[in-house]
This record gives C-alpha cells, structure tokens and sequence, in this order.
C-alpha cells in the first residue's frame, strides 16, 4: 500500500465519519489524489447522510456509520445525550431542555428516526422519543466529537430559530 493510501486510511480509522472535504483538509492532499486512493482502499465504508458522504473503517456497520454520522453534529448529538440522561421522554422536553425550537428537534428527528437510531412512539395521543439502541449509542459517543465547523453550523441555525421564534423580521 502506498505511504499515502496508508495515510488516509490511517486517518479514517481515528476518525469515524469523517467527511471528504475535511478528509482532504486535514491531510492536505488534493481531492483527485483522495478520490483515487478512497476508490483502492476496500477496507474502508462510505455513507451518505444528510447531503454529506463520511468515510468508516469497514469494521462498523451499517447502523453504527449512521448513528456516528449524527454524532458529528451537534445538535443531533445534543438530543441523543438527552435522551440518555432521560431515557424515554417527549418531544417538547427536548426542546425545552435543549432550549431550540422544535422545529430545529424535528429536523434532526427526521433523520434519526429514519436510521433506527431514534424511536417516536405514539400512545393516547402523546408522542414519546427513546433511544432504539441505548447501549450502542453510549459506546458511540464516547468515540465521536462533532468537528467545530458542524458545531458552528447547528449554533448558527439555533441562534436564527431563536430570532424567528421571539418575532425578529427584517420589514
């Protein structure tokens, strides 16, 4: 294996879910350069999540490089923890112990639901969210930060939720 494939792979694997641009980034290596030796490395696994493709070691599978995807953000990160620490609970707790708008939860919901991570459970008419794999998320965790530009992307969509939810307009 070249000391460059090598390298990446080496990256990757200390890294799980890391994204390509900040994969081509970090190692400063051109995209073209990245591409074709991600193409030559059969021990590495990509999945697309939200618009963003990270790249895994081949030794997780296929719901663990979901759930570490949503890790890397930080608002989604934020919920799972939250759950954690309540367990089953509803929807606008979350919310208000995260201190976002639901809207914002509902978003990352989508997706955390849509990949078994998050289960949204309907009883007499009131909605409870659970953790579909506790134990694997907790291990998860430990494992994964969110890099500082997805920190800044939640932080920013945060602060215009705030703004639209207290009646902020331009006109």
């Amino acid at each position: 294996m070249s000391d460059t494939r090598d390298r990446i792979y080496r990256h990757i694997e200390s890294h799980p879910g890391i994204h390509f641009r900040k994969l081509t980034r970090t190692l400063d290596l051109a995209t073209g350069q990245v591409q074709y030796h991600l193409a030559r490395l059969d021990r590495v696994d990509s999945e697309s999540v939200n618009g963003r493709t990270h790249y895994y070691a081949a030794s997780f599978d296929r719901w663990e490089r979901h759930a570490i995807a949503f890790l890397r953000r930080e608002t989604a990160r934020d919920v799972l923890v939250t759950l954690i620490e309540r367990e089953a609970t509803s929807p606008g707790e979350v919310a208000d112990h995260l201190d976002i708008a639901r809207s914002t939860l509902e978003h990352h919901l989508d997706g955390l639901v849509e990949y078994d991570i998050v289960a949204k459970r309907r009883h007499e008419g009131r909605v409870t969210l659970a953790l579909c794999r506790p134990e694997s998320t907790v291990e998860l965790l430990a494992a994964v930060d969110p890099t500082a530009p997805d920190r800044l992307s939640d932080r920013f969509t945060r602060l215009l939720d705030r703004l639209f939810e207290s009646g902020y307009s331009n006109n």
